[in-house]
């Protein structure tokens, strides 16, 4: 149905799902959302971790999964699948967040970025140190990378369910913390939990990684090259030995954060393709019929493509998928810990749980808040505007939930030691709770109080 006055076509349906659709999209560009269904879905994994259907659920994450042709096959488990393959998304919009924090973001001005690079360091060192004094020797010190992350996305979802009662720029705060904090696990993981090496593969993904610099050096924009050679690349990783997943940040950190026009050039170049569109338009107004006027439009979708860096496009892009379908599926193949209460306490006081509580719990604490007092004592950095140190302290609870990247870790520490990563998931999700729920309350109770 057509509107002749307003020469737009009616779909009363289309609106009709617009409408129902809408709240929805709401509600999940919210930053709560990808926090709340981390949660949810650990919930699921312990639930069924411990019911009549764990056997199933280990049996399905186990079952094998080939991919590739006759002679060149890549045979894993679900379960690898995930935590080398989709982790490595997940860490492909880890890299490109970091890319754009430290070149036009928080960490770009070295002034802002002082006070959460500082925060960061301690938060990871002191976590460390209280896990090495726990299990100072033996198979247990392979867990001492584990308490030293911060997950993201629960922390920032916690924190956004406090509202108006905190400032603004605590969001950005905590955002530039985790994204150093991220940035030190990813250089943990590659120099200390990587197996045996093998030189042919490496020098593969050398060679890779040399192709996509040569196409961001060379002008390249169109993302398709540089996606065709990081998945040979990734290839070439999970056979070298070092983490397949650290594929992702190396190709995440070779797409070009610069357009091909700057707004000006495509100001210019906007005006020329709408006097042409007005032309085609004047011969034939119907666009179905008139070929030229349609190749007009179809530039100038191009010239809008054009004048956003493709890094933007695609963390733009890639970051709902990794937020709302990769971390949650990470979440439910690695969060199922059974739970035998008879045993709680030797539980909470195995060397493996007891480390990594301690180090999230209190090792973060100490080690943000400390750290950030020091920083600004000495006068090094100065606290952001509208922030004292109670919100330090709220923001330094939280980051010890350690949920995704610890629990990765925790995979690769102890690949080879069931009872240990038991008791190390035992301990991620003993402190996040205790974490997030101390760090909220804090916050709430004290905001009033500080909110400037």
């Amino acid at each position: 149905m057509v509107n002749k006055a307003a020469k737009e076509y009616c779909a009363p349906w289309e609106k009709a799902f617009n409408w129902v659709l809408s709240p929805v999209e709401e509600f999940i560009h919210r930053q709560t959302t990808s926090g709340i269904l981390l949660m949810l879905c650990a919930i699921a994994a312990i639930s069924i971790a411990n019911s009549p259907w764990n056997e199933a659920y280990h049996h399905l994450l186990e079952l094998t999964f080939t991919v590739g042709v006759p002679g060149f096959q890549l045979s894993k488990s679900v379960h690898h699948w995930i935590n080398d393959g989709l982790m490595a998304i997940f860490f492909f919009v880890i890299g490109l967040e970091l890319k754009r924090e430290i070149l036009v973001g928080e960490l770009a001005d070295i002034k802002l970025a002082i006070l959460p690079i500082v925060a960061a360091l301690g938060g990871m060192i002191v976590p460390v140190v209280i896990y090495m004094s726990i299990n100072p020797s033996g198979h247990t010190f392979d867990g001492w990378g584990i308490p030293m992350a911060t997950d993201i996305a629960f922390a920032l979802g916690t924190l956004a369910l406090l509202g108006n009662r905190i400032p603004k720029n605590l969001l950005t705060f905590l955002v530039a913390l985790a994204i150093v904090d991220d940035l030190g696990a990813v250089i943990v993981i590659a120099l200390f939990y990587t197996e045996t090496i093998s030189i042919p593969a490496l020098a593969t993904a050398i060679v890779m990684l040399a192709v996509l610099i040569a196409l961001n050096l060379g002008g390249t924009r169109r993302t398709i090259p540089y996606i065709l050679i990081g998945i040979i690349l990734w290839i070439a990783m999970l056979k070298s030995g070092i983490h397949a997943t650290l594929a992702g940040i190396f190709l995440a950190f070779t797409i070009p954060m610069r357009p091909k026009y700057d707004p000006g050039r495509f100001l210019d170049k906007i005006r020329g393709m709408v006097d042409d569109i007005q032309q085609a338009y004047q011969q034939e107004s119907n666009i179905i019929k008139n070929d030229m006027l349609r190749n007009r439009v179809q530039a100038l979708e191009e010239g809008v493509h054009l004048v956003q860096a493709p890094a933007q496009v695609l963390e733009h892009k890639m970051h709902l998928p990794s937020a709302y379908i990769i971390i949650p599926i990470f979440s439910l193949a690695n969060a199922g810990v059974p739970i035998d209460f008879s045993s709680l306490g030797d539980i909470i006081f195995h060397p493996v749980s007891m480390g990594i509580s301690a180090g999230l719990v209190i090792g973060k604490l100490l080690g943000i808040a400390g750290f950030s007092w020091l920083a600004v004592k000495v006068g090094l950095t100065t606290l952001p505007h509208g922030l004292n140190f109670n919100h330090i302290i709220g923001v330094a609870l939280m980051g010890g939930i350690g949920f995704t990247m610890s629990i990765f870790i925790a995979e690769l520490g102890f690949a080879h030691s069931p009872d240990d990563l038991l008791m190390a998931k035992s301990g991620i999700l003993l402190a996040s709770l205790i974490a997030g729920v101390s760090g909220f309350l804090w916050l709430y109770f004290s905001a009033d109080k500080t909110t400037e």
